[in-house]
């Protein structure tokens, strides 16, 4: 199947910025009319499906981006899935959970939380931009509030925060007991 131009235009605009993208966003990218980025979208999806590509177009939150084709999952966690182990220490997983689930969070109420200083750890997750400061918080010193970033949705691959799995009702009473 050979794409149109509109088509051709669009998918190199998604390869190349590597997130999730709106229509909105790609008529500002491209010039492109909303009902062209549209067909322009559908065209790409139906090519890369048909034609069983190793990616496929998803929609997410009225987002658009390639991801590995699903058959695929398995074969690519044993290169892939296995790089946010290797990377990620026990201690910063347990850091960007609790940034996760609190944020905004600042730098002394995720020590608390964890009952050791992690401002070694939050230095490299924000290093690795998986956290970044979302603000400040309105008390004496002012200090950073943390949040999570899009390269943390995106390697987690989850589409929001609210993906994020609930925790049970001890653990969250636990958590919010600790974050006082």
């Amino acid at each position: 199947m050979t794409l149109t131009n509109n088509a051709r235009l669009v998918e190199a605009i998604l390869y190349l910025e590597n997130e999730p993208l709106s229509v909105d966003r790609l008529q500002s990218m491209t010039g492109l009319e909303e009902e062209e980025v549209r067909n322009a979208l559908n065209e790409i999806s139906e090519a890369y499906y048909s034609d069983n590509h190793g990616l496929s177009l998803t929609e997410s939150t009225e987002t658009f981006q390639f991801v590995p084709s699903p058959d695929l999952f398995e074969q690519l966690r044993q290169c892939y899935g296995k790089k946010i182990d290797r990377r990620l220490t026990k201690a910063a997983m347990e850091t960007l959970a609790i940034v996760a689930y609190s944020q905004p969070v600042t730098r002394s109420e995720i020590s608390k939380i964890r009952g050791v200083a992690s401002d070694s750890i939050i230095r490299i997750l924000r290093e690795r931009d998986y956290i970044k400061v979302v603000g400040r918080k309105d008390v004496q010193g002012h200090p950073c509030l943390y949040g999570t970033t899009k390269k943390f949705l995106y390697t987690f691959n989850i589409t929001t925060i609210s993906d994020l799995p609930r925790l049970s009702e001890i653990d969250r009473e636990r958590f919010e007991r600790e974050h006082k």
